[in-house]
């Protein structure tokens, strides 16, 4: 009945729900400003586009990806790749979510320290993500067997995740305030349509803030469940 534990009651069920909210959230704010556009007539693709060329960065390309909500810049290929609905429509949504995406290739080219930091932390957490709870739980249930010590490993291997989580809010951050600067000194929004812009990126940043809450749940309950055995 490890699943009904009280770390799980007490700190993973709450960030759940908390995670939930937030992806409602992003949900609602992204349709909500999808539907609204601002005087500009330029796509999220076109916007993306002018605002690397105007930071020098004309070898940085700009695709179309699969899905939605599916943005993200690729710094080994260094490719802004944009889900359809944002890289061919000029809604409010589209604009804020394609300069976020360029907020993060001026960090790759200005180094951005924490963007690196957490470069480096991607393969550490995805292993660490993947191999943490099969270690815990195989030395939970046989910490008598002498496997104890593979719940620490575990914990262990599972902080990387937190820390990768930890990491990415300044480096989201971050990339958002980059993104309304440029929207703003480029001229593409102007007063309401630029809050508007901000309220999409402030909807996407909680999704992170939430991921944290969820890691971190999940980690406490981890050293709760070692502390009772």
């Amino acid at each position: 009945m490890w699943f009904f534990d009280s770390g799980m009651i007490l700190f993973v069920l709450p960030a759940m729900f908390f995670a939930l909210y937030a992806q409602n959230r992003v949900s609602n704010v992204y349709t909500r400003y999808s539907r609204l556009y601002p005087a500009t007539k330029l796509t999220g693709a076109q916007v993306a586009r002018q605002l690397l060329d105007n930071a020098g960065l004309e070898q940085v390309k700009v695709v179309q990806t699969e899905g939605r909500l599916t943005d993200h810049y690729d710094p080994r290929a260094k490719v802004v790749r944009l889900s359809a609905p944002i890289y061919g429509d000029n809604s409010l949504a589209s604009l804020g979510i394609a300069a976020h995406e360029v907020g993060h290739a001026l960090q790759h080219d200005r180094d951005y320290l924490p963007l690196g930091i957490r470069n480096s932390f991607v393969p550490l957490a995805g292993f660490g993500s993947k191999a943490a709870f099969p270690l815990f739980f195989v030395g939970f249930l046989f910490g008598r067997g002498g496997l104890a010590f593979l719940m620490d490993i575990g914990i262990a291997l599972f902080l990387f995740a937190v820390i990768f989580q930890l990491i990415t809010l300044p480096v989201e951050f971050n990339a958002s305030s980059r993104a309304l600067v440029v929207l703003k000194d480029g001229g593409y929004l102007h007063g309401e349509e630029l809050s508007g812009a901000k309220k999409v990126l402030d909807a996407a940043a909680l999704t992170y803030v939430a991921a944290l809450a969820v890691s971190l749940a999940q980690f406490f309950r981890l050293l709760m469940l070692r502390n009772r055995r």
